[in-house]
Formats: structure tokens, C-alpha cells, sequence
């Protein structure tokens, strides 16, 4: 049984109930099982969100959406797991959350219309945007060091960055692969560039 299908969580807590604006009476009465760590139970969404928001990174995450993709679920998990400032879903509005497993809701999530509006946003806030993609021309991830401030973009599964997406790129990284496949899983790639960013500046 994976880790996903284990049930988590606890049960109803007894009162009397501590007197702490954080904690969701609901939660209090039916117990709590959200996919969060022991330290939230029985938070509010809203509690764990401003929690979270006093610590977060400075990276940002940004995913092209021109199709729909499955991956992006995992992807917007991964960006919690890692504390990303905010993850920016370019092109399509709807994305399907369900490998997000409930992460979305502690994530501040934007959306941009097209590669111009998520431009624009990038020249007033001054980030760089570092690509990652396994185009031949990219740079290794392995020998790249990563700006502390920066959006980590991603593209389509399967077909990756799109040439528009490249251009507005300050550099295009890649993650070594040593067999046979073509590329790894969105998911996957978007896990070992955030952590990358961690490793260098957030431990």
C-alpha cells in the first residue's frame, strides 16, 4: 500500500478544546484527515497559509498549460513540499488538482492569460526566469548555480518548453538522464530543480 493510500489524519479531539484562534472547530469536532504534517492538525486552511507565508522561499514556479496535463497536480505539490513563493499557471486557467492532493489550497496560485501577460509580471518584479528543459542546448542543472531570486518555469509534459517560453528564459537548464528515455516526468524534473534551489539557498 503506498504512502497516498495509508489513511492518515486523527479523530474528533476531546474537549475541552484548546483556546487557540488557529484551530477549525470542525476539524475540532470530526477530527482532521488532511494530507498536512502533525504540527497543522486541526489548523484552519487559512492558519497554515499565513504560517507558511512567514517562511517562504523566494523561488517561484511556473508551469506552461496549453493542453491538459496531469502532471501539474504534481508539480503544484512538489512547489508546497519546497515552500515556493507562488506557483504561476501560464495559458490554461483549469488544471486537474488531483495530484495536488489538497497542496493547492496552502499555495498562493496566479494565472496569466499568455507568455506576455506572465512577461509583464516578470519585468516588474525583476526575477529571473531559469528554464527547465532537456533541449540540446541547454546548460547542465548540475554545473548551473541557480539565482536566489528566480521562477523556475516548466513546460508541457512530453513536449517541454515551448520557443517563446525559451526566449524569455535568462538561461535553459537541464537534468542529466542516463538511459534510455527521452525525458523524465514533469513532476520529477520540477522535484529536482526546486530542490536544487534549496540545497544552494535555502538550508
Amino acid at each position: 500500500m503506498s504512502e497516498d493510500e495509508r489513511e492518515i489524519g486523527v479523530g474528533p479531539l476531546p474537549k475541552p478544546w484548546p483556546n487557540d484562534q488557529r484551530l477549525d472547530p470542525e476539524l475540532l469536532a470530526n477530527g482532521d484527515q488532511r494530507n498536512v504534517i502533525d504540527a497543522y492538525r486541526y489548523w484552519s486552511v487559512e492558519a497554515i497559509k499565513t504560517d507558511l507565508d512567514l517562511r517562504r522561499h523566494s523561488f517561484h514556479v511556473a508551469i506552461e498549460n496549453w493542453v491538459n496535463d496531469n502532471n501539474i497536480g504534481s508539480v503544484v505539490r512538489t512547489a508546497n513540499a519546497f515552500l515556493a513563493k507562488e506557483v504561476h499557471f501560464i495559458g490554461r486557467k483549469r488544471w486537474n488538482r488531483r495530484g495536488a492532493m489538497g497542496t493547492e489550497l496552502y499555495q498562493h496560485l496566479r494565472h496569466h492569460e499568455g507568455l506576455s501577460e506572465f512577461l509583464s509580471w516578470v519585468q516588474e518584479t525583476g526575477l529571473e526566469v531559469i528554464g527547465i528543459d532537456n533541449a540540446l542546448e541547454a546548460t547542465p542543472l548540475e554545473t548551473a548555480v541557480l539565482p536566489r531570486d528566480c521562477v523556475l518555469l516548466f513546460g508541457q509534459e512530453g513536449a517541454g518548453l515551448s520557443a517563446p517560453a525559451q526566449e524569455i528564459c535568462t538561461a535553459v537548464l537541464s537534468i542529466a538522464q542516463f538511459g534510455s528515455t527521452r525525458s523524465i516526468n514533469a513532476g520529477a524534473a520540477a522535484a529536482i530543480a526546486m530542490h536544487t534551489w534549496v540545497r544552494e539557498h535555502g538550508l
